[in-house]
């Protein structure tokens, strides 16, 4: 028992300097948030039309995962199912979080030694000899030639090597790689995000066209029969030829006007079916009107944004992987410990690998502290430091973007719901003017200068209606993606699924 206990001190020892590692620890760095949108706040909405649109209350009815739901919109939710599963850019950002998960196997392997084995087999032979013996007085000599020896070697040899982890090089490896897998993880779940809001932008665009196309539609039908009515009157001597060439202008206007809304339309088709995985050449999107009513969106208190958006978490845990590679190079300033050591069997027989004398092995240690670099050590763990305080500044500028975003959008759906309100009654108005327009002209009241300026004004509202609730619905995704979409930071991997490489 005495003798053993040099053996056990120097046990606890290892193990005591196992335990040491060195480098900050890691705190996530306070950031400031309001205490709510200034956007949404009462007095936002005091001076608004009845009808507009006002942030739903609480937070927490937001959809989780599939947040396109709240438009009601079946052909769209068959789309975003599609983009996630054949989207490729969501692909790429995939099998890069694949790969960083792959990392940390590697930076965890090195807390383990390193054993190799290397049977061998060989047969030689020795080459001819000759002998030479000397005579008598005579100087006479002989020789004689001896046949080489054949032998046999067998043998099977392995060495181990370990450097233990005595100041958490390998651990704040370890949590470097982790840090950045989490990183990758939400990186991924951003880019999803984005390409969901982009699919489900292109498709209110989209059919932003078809509204625009059917509006046309009816202002060159009503433009062929005003063209007709002026015709007719040329005809029986109540109008000039000079309002008949008017009524012609409108309605070529009117038509190729129609014409690039088709060509636009096309452009958001071929969008979408990128998104979706798909060559444009054999997608197409059946016509439909938009017909898609406003959802409610809740809206919570800015601190929600730190946990509810993938990009700010993936800025904080670009923190922890920065801190973490200061350990790193931290632990360069102090001395590295290796282990060695080999044995195995050799005999010219196979059976005597198995006998002792057979037996060979050895053991060893030895340490390194590098006692002069010219600076190379400090240099770089203040290049890692200074890397770390850019990520604790990017992260804040992330979260300070993040509470720009959320406010901007909540301020665009809020006016633009408002202006819809407004250009409604100003459509509503045009008609008007135009039936009186018409009236009057078809009495002989007026000339067909009046109708003409009356329907490009009625054209004009109806375009910017359209504009409208189109911005509206994009505006609406866009602050539903400004969220986060429903994410939480809590659907990250967690630590032991993320190190799961399978």
């Amino acid at each position: 028992m005495i003798a053993n206990t040099p053996r056990v001190a120097l046990g606890a020892a290892l193990l005591a300097l196992c335990a040491c590692a060195v480098g900050p620890p890691y705190q996530r760095p306070a950031v400031s948030t309001p205490q709510a949108f200034k956007e949404s706040a009462v007095d936002a909405y005091r001076n608004t039309p009845p009808g507009t649109w006002q942030p739903a209350r609480p937070s927490d009815a937001t959809r989780k995962g599939k947040w396109w739901e709240i438009f009601n919109e079946p052909e769209l939710n068959a789309l975003e199912e599609e983009l996630d599963i054949d989207n490729q850019n969501i692909a790429v950002y995939f099998q890069n979080f694949m790969a960083a998960r792959a990392q940390i196997k590697e930076a965890q392997a090195s807390y383990f030694p390193t054993v190799t084995v290397a049977p061998s087999a060989s047969r030689s032979k020795n080459a001819s000899g000759t002998v030479t013996g000397a005579g008598g007085t005579g100087g006479t000599t002989a020789s004689a030639t001896a046949g080489g020896a054949t032998s046999n070697l067998f043998s099977v040899t392995g060495d181990i090597s370990w450097e233990p982890d005595l100041w958490g090089r390998v651990r704040n490896t370890v949590r470097e790689y982790r840090a950045a897998a989490e990183v990758s993880a939400a990186d991924l779940e951003n880019e999803r995000l984005t390409e969901q809001a982009a699919l489900a932008e292109y498709y209110f665009e989209l059919r932003g066209q078809d509204s625009l196309q059917e509006l046309y539609e009816r202002t060159v039908d009503a433009d062929r029969k005003s063209l007709d009515l002026t015709r007719a009157l040329y005809e029986t001597g109540i109008d000039s030829d000079e309002a008949v060439a008017q009524a012609e202008v409108t309605l070529l206007n009117a038509q190729a006007a129609a014409a690039g809304i088709a060509t636009n339309r096309a452009l958001y088709e071929h969008a979408i079916a990128t998104l979706i995985g798909k060559p444009a050449s054999g997608f197409s999107i059946p016509v439909k009107s938009l017909d898609t009513p406003l959802p409610a969106i809740p809206v919570g208190v800015p601190s929600e944004l730190l946990q509810r958006r993938p990009d700010v978490a993936a800025a904080e845990r670009a923190m922890a992987e920065a801190n973490a590679l200061i350990g790193v190079e931290e632990a360069a300033y102090y001395p590295s410990l290796a282990l060695t050591g080999s044995g195995g069997v050799e005999s010219t027989v196979i059976s005597g690998l198995f006998k002792a004398p057979a037996l060979f092995w050895s053991v060893g240690a030895s340490a390194t502290e590098t006692v002069f670099d010219g600076g190379l050590r400090g240099a770089t763990v203040a290049q890692y430091t200074a890397s770390y305080r850019a990520a604790v500044a990017t992260y804040r500028q992330t979260v300070l973007t993040a509470l720009q975003q959320a406010e901007d959008y909540i301020s665009t759906l809020r006016i633009t719901s408002d202006q819809i309100i407004r250009q409604d009654a100003a459509v509503v108005a045009a008609q008007r003017y135009l039936n009186i327009a018409t009236a009057r002209y078809e009495t002989g009241v007026d000339p067909y200068l009046d109708v003409m300026t009356a329907e490009t004004t009625l054209l004009s509202d109806q375009q910017t209606e359209v504009t409208l609730r189109v911005n509206e619905l994009v505006a609406a995704v866009q602050l539903v993606q400004a969220f986060g979409g429903g994410w939480d930071v809590a659907q990250l991997p967690s630590e032991s699924r993320i190190a799961d490489a399978h």
